[in-house]
């Protein structure tokens, strides 16, 4: 612990106090302060000035990443029939009905996504105590919920990421690895900011984004200057 401490205030040393960076340049400087002995994961932090308790404040969406996440997610399909066939044939890593909504509703979340058929979601509903505090309940509005699930399980697996915003306001998403490229990342960074601007509520008054940083899984966090978002 002790030499995870001293490596960890190494890099965060290489961070200018007081400094906001460019995406571009957080990207830079995250890379160069993240572990050397994994390919870390690269993520980003937003503080938005929106108050989640309001419906109309809550800010939830979708994007797909120009380059991916580099990770396969793991995705599972509540469908029966044609659907469930196609969601198999898309690559779907488990797909069924009744017996899989049992298996979820004791407890089993090994997964990174879930997607359901219309007809079903009145059996899946019940699983909202759940999936729900994991951000994994399928919804309409991320394209969950559909007809086509087999489209569904392609995006999601092609790096489609999902973000909602928590109860105090921050986001939280993943746009690559380390070993990604500094294009790479800074195109992901970029599709998933203009997708959190676009959906900004038009009840949200004043700063939209407040904050943000770029880090590694180990990393610290390099402070992005918002006014360049």
């Amino acid at each position: 612990m002790a030499q995870k401490s001293k490596a960890y205030r190494a890099a965060a040393a290489k961070i200018e106090a007081d400094k906001q960076y460019t995406p571009a340049e957080a990207v830079a400087l995250a890379r160069e302060t993240g572990s050397s002995k994994t390919d870390s994961t690269v993520e980003v932090a937003l503080k938005l000035g929106v108050d989640p308790r309001k419906a109309d404040q809550m800010v939830r969406g979708t994007v797909s990443l120009p380059h991916g996440t580099g990770k396969t997610a793991r995705v599972i399909v509540f469908a029966q029939g044609p659907a469930a066939e196609a969601a198999i044939a898309a690559g779907a890593d488990e797909v069924g009905s009744d017996e899989l909504i049992e298996k979820v509703a004791a407890g089993w979340t090994q997964f990174d996504a879930a997607v359901a058929s219309p007809e079903l979601m009145g059996k899946v509903g019940r699983l909202g105590k759940v999936l729900g505090p994991r951000g994994l309940m399928p919804n309409p509005k991320t394209g969950t919920v559909t007809p086509n699930v087999a489209q569904a399980v392609t995006d999601i697996k092609g790096g489609r990421i999902e973000f909602r915003v928590d109860k105090h306001a921050n986001v939280h998403f993943i746009v690559g690895k380390a070993s990604f490229s500094q294009e790479q990342l800074t195109d992901n960074i970029t599709a998933a900011l203009d997708e959190v601007v676009r959906l900004k509520p038009s009840s949200s008054k004043g700063r939209y984004i407040q904050k943000a940083t770029v880090s590694t899984t180990f990393g610290p966090g390099v402070p992005v200057d918002v006014t360049s978002i």
